[in-house]
Parts: C-alpha cells; sequence; structure tokens
C-alpha cells in the first residue's frame, strides 16, 4: 500500500490540471472563477462520495442505489428550509446559518436512518455477490425515487440559496459567488473530521485495518458487522449532507438527481482508488475542475470529459491515485 503523506504525485494533480487550463482560459479572472466554482463542485462531490468510498472499500459492496440518499437528503433539506422562510430569506448570515444547520442535520439523521434499513433489507442479504447487488441496489434506487415522488411529488421543487450566501465576492474582475466558497469550507471540514476519524481513533484504526484484511479484525474479537452496519449508516448520512449541498449548488431538485449524480460518484472512486479517503478529494477535485474548465471550453465534450480523465489517471495508475484494497 502506498502512503498518503509518502506519495506526493498525485497531490500534484490538482494544480497541474488548473495550470494546463490557464492558456486554454486566456482570461486570469475567468480562469479563477471557473477554479473556485470547480473546487466547490468537487468539494460537494466528495462529500457523496467519501462515505461511498469507505462502504466499498470496507464492505466490497457495489451499492448504486447511493443516489437515493442524495435526493432523499435534498428534499427533506427542502420542507425543513420551506418552514422557516424567515430565517433563509435574510441578509445576515447567522440567520441563514440558523436555518441551514438544521436542514443538513436532519437531512443526515433521515438519510442514515433509511440507510440503515437499506443495508439490513437490501444489501445484507446480498453480501459478497457483486452482480445482485447492482441489481438490487439499482431496484431500491428506483423504488426510493417511487416513493420521494409519493411524498414530495415527481417536480422540480426549487431550493433557492439563502439571503446571505447569494451573489458573488468581486476580486478585481473575477466574480466568485458566495457560495462556492461557502462549499468548499464545508467540504474541507468533512475531509478533515474523516482524517482525524480514521487516522486518531480506535474505529478508524478498525476501519482501515477491515479495508486491508477483515479476517484479522474477526480474529481479534471485534464485531465487524457492526462497524460494517455503523459505515454504511455514516455513508448514507454523508450522501444526505452532500445532497443538500448538492440541492443548494443547483438551487432546485428533483427524484432522479441522485441517479444523475451517480456516475461521477463512481469515477471519483474509481480515480481515487478503492476504499481512500485521501484518493476521493484528489478524485472529486479532478472530476469538478475538468468539468468546469471543458463546459467553459467545449461544452460538446463536457460529458464525456470526465471519463477521459478517468481514463488517463488509470493508465498512469491502474488501481487509482491512493489504491488500499485490491478488489
Amino acid at each position: 500500500m502506498k502512503n498518503l503523506e509518502l506519495d506526493y504525485k498525485p497531490l500534484l494533480l490538482v494544480p497541474v490540471l488548473a495550470l494546463l487550463a490557464l492558456p486554454l482560459v486566456g482570461s486570469g479572472s475567468t480562469w479563477l472563477t471557473l477554479t473556485v466554482a470547480g473546487l466547490a463542485m468537487g468539494m460537494i462531490i466528495f462529500i457523496i462520495a467519501s462515505g461511498l468510498t469507505l462502504v466499498f472499500g470496507l464492505m466490497d459492496v457495489l451499492n448504486f442505489g447511493h443516489g437515493v440518499f442524495i435526493a432523499l437528503g435534498a428534499f427533506v433539506a427542502t420542507s425543513v428550509l420551506g418552514v422557516m422562510g424567515d430565517w433563509t430569506s435574510s441578509d445576515q448570515l447567522w440567520r441563514n446559518l440558523v436555518a441551514v444547520l438544521p436542514a443538513m442535520v436532519v437531512a443526515m439523521l433521515v438519510a442514515g436512518a433509511v440507510g440503515l434499513a437499506f443495508e439490513r433489507f437490501i444489501v445484507r442479504p446480498v453480501y459478497g455477490q457483486h452482480l445482485k447487488q447492482i441489481l438490487i441496489t439499482m431496484g431500491g434506487m428506483i423504488i426510493g425515487e417511487e416513493l420521494i415522488k409519493v411524498i414530495w411529488g415527481p417536480e422540480q421543487i426549487p431550493l433557492p440559496l439563502p439571503g446571505a450566501m447569494r451573489g458573488a465576492l468581486i476580486f478585481g474582475d473575477a466574480a466568485i459567488e458566495k457560495y462556492r466558497l461557502v462549499a468548499v469550507v464545508v467540504g474541507l471540514a468533512v475531509f478533515a473530521l474523516q482524517a482525524w476519524v480514521l487516522g486518531r481513533t480506535k474505529i478508524g484504526l478498525l476501519i482501515r485495518a477491515g479495508v486491508q484484511d477483515r479476517e484479522m479484525v474477526e480474529s481479534l474479537g471485534y464485531r465487524i458487522r457492526r462497524l460494517f452496519v455503523g459505515v454504511f449508516v455514516v455513508g448514507s448520512a454523508l450522501a444526505g449532507l452532500g445532497g443538500v449541498m448538492w440541492g443548494l449548488y443547483q438551487q432546485n431538485v428533483v427524484p432522479q438527481m441522485g441517479a444523475q449524480v451517480n456516475v461521477l460518484i463512481f469515477i471519483v472512486i474509481i480515480i481515487g482508488g478503492l476504499g481512500s479517503t485521501g484518493g476521493a478529494l484528489i478524485g472529486a477535485l479532478l472530476v469538478g475542475l475538468m468539468a468546469n474548465y471543458t463546459g467553459f471550453l467545449a461544452p460538446k465534450v463536457a460529458l464525456f470529459s470526465n471519463i477521459a480523465l478517468m481514463v488517463a489517471v488509470l493508465l498512469w495508475r491502474p488501481q487509482g491515485v491512493y489504491p488500499v484494497a485490491n478488489r
């Protein structure tokens, strides 16, 4: 296994991609705007993907139903923020946070609770059976989307930004949207918390050990199944948080939004290396930057740009930038 602290080469991918885009974009102010937007998008994708990469690495579960937790978190946020209009319409940031933070917490709790049921009744019967995992989790996501339509309706629902998070900060000729900066801060906070838990706590040690050698952890007397369930619930809750962030990023939500983001999530996990939180961060930032640069430079190829990025990374490192599990 490569050491994240010593293997510095993947850390250069993000600045190298940004610098390569600078002469292509031409304008420094436009490049700065696109770069911050790409980093913000990448941080939101990281929040969504970070839980799934642990589920994939530790549990060896191909959960194609992860998108339902994204959509669920976003729709829960519309309900919570919808009854706090006086707080979200305020131009004072602290009043906006009083509304947004509870919406995030409730979305995480609901997504985590549904994730617990999803693991128990859908995922658990097909452990170790990848083809069945793909089929049954995709079926679970379809059912979840239909239930969301029953509760909130099939139509697109607006999720406007709170008053203080609207607009942009001006740096010379560059305009940096305020919410993009908020997304970067939240993403960094989630990464820092995960890095601390995985690197400094006993539960993190067990998770990392379980990713590499499940039998060894079980032989030491630890109940690995409970650890699995806990990781799955946390991953679902993070997807719910990411759904709130993504909904605010798009400023609207639809029942199919989770399925739309699923492709980006799996690209991030493959680029990062199965089970690697640091790799997922690098992969997410690369995906966010690539999507914004190509969306500006060549919109017709933007849909395929991240697949090309994944292919390029895998040609360099077939197991991802920081592989920690052999699948």
